[in-house]
């Protein structure tokens, strides 16, 4: 009993030394992590003082934010061009948060940022998330009007939601899909002698959904697809849908998903993208595992590259969105907040879709309306 007895006194302070330790190594750690994020506020608030005169040379009546964690992508490059020119005709200047910063932040931490900054408004791609509810409800207590553009968050206070129909995006999904399963049908009975209906297979189609963060809009979509389908099944459309979760974290992410699809067993023969990444990269990982042809590929946005796949034949139709209009909608749905209190709920933007059949006067007309915008005026 003795010796026990001593090697627990013996044993005693070296626990304690080890708690002590690690209760140095959480204490250091949050120490550095308030500085940080001290030092970033610091850094934020020194180029929201010096911006007027550094980038713009005027000064400006208000100061809004856009947050974005694909900010980079053609898609939200040209939403932000539509609501910084918008942003101009008032004499307010539109940011797209993040550029200038020293580091990759996340968008809960450039929403903390703008908070803490005391911008006029704040405009962001948000999701359903805890962390950016109470992000949300931090803004209104400090007065700060936030927008939410393309996925919302209905658990919070924002002065209004800027998107597209998602039903509807959803529902030209669905119709795009039983369209392409009513040609494979044609073309088995025109090519298969004794061709019988019971021999028809159902087609594979995957959907890439969002697996990094939760979306309301996302789900309208697909709710949206799932209904159409099941529609069009009692004409012979049949289709078996499956959900495929991509990591949309970052570039690398989607890549690496997108891949796992195409080697893993059967690929799809309809694959439906519901962002600009998803679908470059499944045209890419089409040309790469050389089936083009034998997968139909449903796209988002009209990028060039995008445009250009559809006129190839290796994508067959996209979803084309008024980015200027979405841009917009933002600024005004803000100023008019700002200024009498209140806005509309909703903004929608308008919605084409792009296929073989008219990507050839789609283009002409952006051409014709690029020429027009270049072209000096008139006095």
């Amino acid at each position: 009993m003795e010796e026990r007895t001593q090697e627990e006194k013996l044993n005693t302070p070296a626990k304690g030394k080890k708690k002590s330790r690690r209760n140095g190594f959480l204490f250091l750690s949050l120490l550095l992590t308030a500085i940080a994020m001290i030092l970033l506020l610091i850094f934020y608030q020194s180029y929201m003082n010096s911006f007027r005169e550094d980038k713009v040379q005027q000064v400006y009546d208000r100061y809004y934010v856009m947050i974005a964690p694909d900010r980079k992508s053609d898609f939200m490059q040209a939403v932000y061009k539509g609501a910084f020119e918008r942003g101009k005709k008032d004499n307010i200047y539109v940011d797209i948060l993040g550029d200038d910063l020293p580091e990759d932040y996340t968008k809960y931490d450039l929403m903390r940022i703008a908070i803490d900054s005391g911008v006029d408004g704040i405009i962001i791609d948000a999701d359903e998330s805890e962390e950016m509810t109470g992000l949300l409800v931090e803004a209104s207590l400090a007065n700060i009007p936030v927008v939410t553009l393309l996925d919302d968050n209905t658990q919070a206070t924002r002065c209004s939601f800027v998107g597209i129909g998602g039903y509807d995006v959803g529902r030209e999904y669905g119709l795009q899909v039983s369209d392409i399963i009513k040609a494979l049908r044609r073309e088995y009975f025109m090519t298969t002698e004794d061709a019988k209906e019971e021999d028809i297979a159902e087609i594979d189609v995957a959907v890439l959904v969002n697996s990094s963060e939760p979306s309301t809009g996302q789900n309208i979509i697909i709710s949206g697809i799932k209904e159409t389908i099941a529609r069009n099944e009692q004409s012979g459309s049949k289709a078996n849908l499956t959900m495929v979760a991509v990591d949309n974290s970052n570039a690398f992410s989607v890549e690496e998903s997108i891949r796992d699809l195409f080697i893993n067993g059967d690929v799809p023969g309809i694959i439906v993208c519901l962002d600009e990444l998803t679908t470059t990269c499944v045209y890419q990982a089409v040309i790469d595992y050389n089936v083009v042809g034998e997968v139909n590929i449903l796209g988002y946005y009209n990028s060039d590259t995008i445009i250009n796949a559809i006129d190839r034949g290796a994508v067959y139709a996209t979803i084309a969105i008024d980015t200027a209009q979405l841009g917009r909608y933002c600024v005004e749905a803000l100023e008019e907040y700002n200024d009498m209190g209140a806005t509309s709920q909703y903004f929608t933007a308008d919605v084409t879709l792009i296929n073989r059949n008219n990507v050839s006067s789609y283009v002409r007309k952006e051409e014709q309306d690029e020429q027009i915008l270049e072209s000096p005026a008139e006095n």
